[in-house]
């Protein structure tokens, strides 16, 4: 298994967010995390992001323990998060390069030229961060998780703030990707949105997974999501 958890558990405090999750995820799958707000999600991600570190269980990504070789996994993880983790002082090209660079990457300059044109920002690719539009610092945030060719792209509600148009851009940038064999892990609200992208969808409820199945069967799960995500 590329990606695999066991008894995965975290708590705030006293307050459990994570109560013994058990996930297997193989190379080149997709997969969309379900559930409501404060069903785990984000917190599932982070960890596997290694941003934060789970109170229990264990996590291991390509063969990696996280907990004693996190150095290992960063190189294979692409992530979108609810912050773009962009320096809004500088332009799209010199965050880009900033990230290249840090991931030791070279002759990188047509591959920053294409990543822009991708995600429809050429225009703009001078103007500072802090003049985007929370849509367009989102679109930068992906080329940045796509710059080093990532094995594994996880991504934390990552049509929030855009419009139509920017939406329908990464969803091509993720089929695309998934045809590519990068193993997808995204947490949305949309089941619809999830139908479309992925191989596998997992409903948390409360920290735990509530249930776990393939996209060919999720039509049994809408009555369920309406009911228990939508309310």
């Amino acid at each position: 298994m590329l990606i695999e958890t066991k008894s995965l558990a975290k708590f705030f405090g006293l307050n459990p967010v994570l109560r013994g999750i058990d996930l297997q995820i193989p190379a080149g799958q997709s997969l969309a995390l379900l559930g409501s707000n404060g069903a785990g999600k984000t917190t599932l991600l982070r960890i596997l992001s290694t941003l934060s570190t789970p109170t229990a269980g264990s996590v291991t990504i390509n063969g990696y323990d996280l907990a004693t070789q996190a150095h290992a996994i960063r190189p294979l993880l692409g992530v979108v998060s609810h912050k773009p983790l962009l320096y809004d002082t500088f332009n799209a090209v010199e965050n880009l390069t900033f990230y290249a660079e840090l991931y030791g990457l070279t002759n990188y300059a047509l591959h920053l030229t294409h990543l822009l044109d991708t995600v429809g920002l050429t225009r703009y690719k001078d103007q500072p961060i802090r003049t985007y539009s929370r849509g367009m610092q989102q679109r930068l945030a992906v080329a940045r998780a796509l710059l080093h060719a990532p094995k594994i792209l996880l991504l934390d509600e990552p049509f929030t703030g855009l419009d139509q148009q920017a939406a329908q851009l990464l969803e091509d940038i993720l089929l695309d990707a998934k045809q590519n064999g990068t193993t997808i892990l995204l947490s949305t609200h949309q089941l619809d949105r999830a139908q479309r992208l992925v191989d596998r969808v997992v409903l948390l409820k409360k920290g735990k997974v509530d249930r776990d199945v393939s996209i060919a069967a999720v039509d049994s799960l809408v009555d369920y999501f309406n009911t228990a995500v939508l309310g």
